[in-house]
């Protein structure tokens, strides 16, 4: 078998290439385009999927440095903290703390589909919570610090199994996020308030390539604000572990970190910042981001824990689809905003804040623009969840050990 290994820097081109490979499949297949699936997604998982088949028989195996992914990830974080303002977030209203409550509801029953699963795929209970809001709300972070947690009370394989939940997770994420939210727009013929061409984090406008005030100068000082929000967020995390014992993700720390910036310029204005460009890099770290983290998904080692982690994750993803559909939905308000929002949730409700950014991206650029989503998704996914998820997550841990 040829062994080839990418460094960073090969790893960080293909994924340009695949991401640019996506976006040209979903432009040739309609049925792509469609079925409102993320250009990432379809380039990464494309890629992923024919490794996976050189390697079973022998070809080739390939392995990347995917070092980069933690600072991409980082970079988009920074760039959501600097779109909330306080006044966005008192336009949230009763809006935010309703999606709020519901992610919280649906932390609490992806935890008990899991115990129930359990007894079904015979595995135990609490490595059954591994594929539930562990890995599904919260993700691969949450997967590997938990998953310690978990095998320190002599359960084995908990963070694999974790780990490979939110795989699986974040692929379903991107093929039904879309799909369910373009259901939900076509059924009830819902209509935007801004209409498409009023859409401004689509990287096809290039809004700010059109901006007398872009320069150099001025191109590096928006870029400079984002390192800046991602080293001092790194820092703020590490103090607020070190000191508490309480881990919490780099990420809440740079969303938090460029909030407070981005606030306290408002009230001071010390500099300008050019949101449509900061919109604009977002993009860009996302769309690397995701192609990068699905390119390099290493299918043939997650082959081993196949059958019961799909058995749940799968029972997973229905279960959203119907909650989503029947009561999410009717709880935001069953407009066009509520749609959005639902593409959200199932972004992040399986796989992450990036696909749940990605899913309301490919349905605005087809429909037209939701401010409250794009306000309110990313706000509690990436910062407000974890004050529900948490204390649910030490819950179940408790009862089950």
């Amino acid at each position: 078998m040829i062994e080839i290994h990418f460094d960073i820097f090969t790893t960080l081109i293909l994924s340009i290439i695949l991401f640019i490979f996506g976006n040209f499949l979903k432009s040739k297949l309609k049925v792509l385009d469609k079925l409102c699936i993320p250009s990432p997604v379809i380039g990464g998982l494309v890629f992923s999927i024919v490794t996976f088949f050189l390697r079973l028989l022998g070809i080739l195996k390939i392995t990347m440095n995917t070092y980069l992914m933690d600072y991409l990830i980082l970079l988009f974080f920074a760039t959501l903290g600097l779109s909330i303002s306080v006044s966005l977030i008192k336009k949230g209203g009763k809006l935010l703390i309703k999606y709020w409550l519901v992610c919280g509801v649906l932390a609490f029953s992806q935890n008990v589909l899991a115990v129930f699963l359990s007894k079904i795929v015979n595995i135990d209970p609490l490595l059954s919570i591994m594929c539930g809001s562990i890995s599904m709300e919260g993700g691969h972070g949450s997967s590997a610090a938990f998953g310690i947690t978990i095998e320190s009370l002599g359960i084995e394989n908990a963070v694999s199994t974790g780990i490979t939940a939110s795989t699986f997770g974040l692929i379903l994420a991107g093929i039904l996020g879309g799909n369910v939210g373009k259901y939900l727009i076509n059924k009830y013929k819902l209509k935007p308030l801004h209409k498409n061409e009023s859409f401004n984090l689509s990287y096809s406008n290039n809004m700010f390539l059109r901006s007398n005030n872009l320069s150099l100068y001025f191109l590096l000082e928006q870029m400079l604000v984002l390192l800046l929000c991602v080293s001092f967020g790194k820092l703020v995390s590490y103090i607020f572990t070190d000191i508490t014992n309480i881990l919490i993700p780099s990420m809440t720390g740079c969303i938090l970190v460029a909030f407070l910036f981005r606030n306290i310029n408002d009230r001071f204005y010390f500099m300008k910042l050019d949101f449509n460009l900061i919109d604009f890099f977002g993009e860009i770290f996302l769309g690397i981001f995701l192609t990068m983290a699905l390119m390099s998904i290493d299918l043939f080692k997650l082959s081993d824990l196949f059958v019961p982690i799909v058995i749940i994750v799968f029972f997973q993803g229905i279960f959203i689809i119907f909650f989503s559909i029947f009561f999410v939905f009717k709880v935001l308000g069953k407009d066009f905003d509520a749609s959005i929002m639902v593409a959200g949730l199932i972004g992040h409700g399986l796989g992450a804040t990036p696909v749940a950014i990605a899913n309301m991206n490919t349905l605005c650029k087809k429909y037209g623009y939701s401010e409250n989503a794009f306000l309110i998704v990313p706000l509690v996914a990436a910062f407000l969840l974890d004050i529900f998820s948490m204390p649910i997550i030490i819950f179940f841990i408790n009862i089950l050990s």
